[in-house]
């Protein structure tokens, strides 16, 4: 009996790569998609010695034709950190329309599970905390932030019209704040910039008072959230982050705390549109997909400072590539 195969649009990249081995281990055979814009070789680089893997270097804002039969394509695919999206707009928004709608098609024609990372963002600043997904958000459309925000609640929209026009098994996961091993030490989110700045003995800057909150879950609990929703034929929209919510002043004093670094904290001014409160409602998930995160803050710092410490500075690896 053949394995089964996954797709993974975005495979290269923080979340994708990590998701990309968590299916190897689950046995299955996964083609990984990637135009490496802001994804890496050397995220994947170790993967096809655990099973059969294979990098297809693509930009899935172009049609995708690949043989074989498929059980599962996840959209990962997009500019994810403000510092990307940011620097990246055009691409961000294709890649949450053509990109969408592409993955969308590769799912219909293969009779394929299709699971969108869509994100928190789509609630915007929000009026209502903690956030439920049938709150439908405070998002500025023309803002700064807008080209990610509005790509992925595009990107819900047109998910949705599939499922219900089109008859595909679609699902759409929410990913809060995620955090690990593999980040881009400059990828302006907090938690690799703080780690960063903290080993090499430099100044934290925290913006803002530091009084706004985020909710951080470890990449591991968010892998398992996304193969519960892959695994049950729930439809979503369902959050999935760690509900246990923190100050980014609190966060910075705490990665000091963890490494032993001497550095001091600065501020600086916050971004516009900066979010003042994160926190997802994880009921629907709960209840749903019976997943709840397992890994505490204190222990997935550890574990990803850990890693800072020893691969922050390696250079990237060579992949052997399959060209469409």
């Amino acid at each position: 009996m053949s394995q089964p195969c996954a797709i993974v649009a975005g495979g290269a990249g923080f979340v994708g790569s990590h998701l990309c081995r968590r299916l190897l281990r689950e046995g299955y055979e996964v083609v990984c998609m990637d135009n490496l814009l802001t994804g890496r070789h050397r995220n994947i680089a170790a993967l096809e010695s655990l099973g059969p893997f294979r990098f297809v270097h693509w930009d899935v804002t172009r049609r995708i034709r690949l043989p074989g039969e498929v059980e599962v394509v996840f959209h990962l695919a997009s500019p994810a950190s403000p510092a990307d999206y940011l620097r990246y707009p055009l691409e961000t928004l294709a890649a949450g329309s053509a990109g969408t709608q592409n993955t969308l098609e590769l799912a219909r024609e293969k009779d394929a599970r299709y699971i969108l990372a869509s994100t928190s963002e789509v609630y915007g600043t929000p009026h209502v905390h903690p956030q439920p997904e049938t709150y439908w958000g405070n998002v500025n459309p023309i803002g700064p932030r807008s080209v990610y925000d509005e790509a992925k609640r595009f990107s819900e929209a047109l998910v949705t019209a599939h499922r219900e026009s089109c008859g595909i098994d679609t699902a759409i996961a929410r990913i809060f704040n995620t955090y690990g091993p593999r980040m881009r030490n400059t990828d302006g989110r907090a938690v690799p910039t703080f780690i960063a700045q903290a080993l090499s003995g430099r100044p934290l800057t925290v913006t803002g008072t530091g009084a706004q909150t985020r909710s951080l879950c470890y990449i591991d609990d968010l892998v398992e959230g996304l193969l519960a929703l892959r695994a049950s034929s729930v439809a979503g929209p369902v959050n999935l982050g760690n509900p246990h919510e923190i100050t980014m002043l609190g966060l910075a004093r705490l990665i000091l705390h963890a490494t032993g670094s001497a550095s001091t904290i600065t501020f600086s001014k916050r971004p516009e549109d900066d979010p003042d409160i994160r926190c997802p409602d994880i009921t629907r998930a709960r209840r749903e997909l019976a997943w709840a995160p397992k890994i505490g803050l204190s222990e997935g710092l550890e574990r990803t400072i850990a890693w800072f410490r020893t691969h922050a500075g390696t250079r990237d690896a060579v992949v052997r590539t399959t060209m469409l």
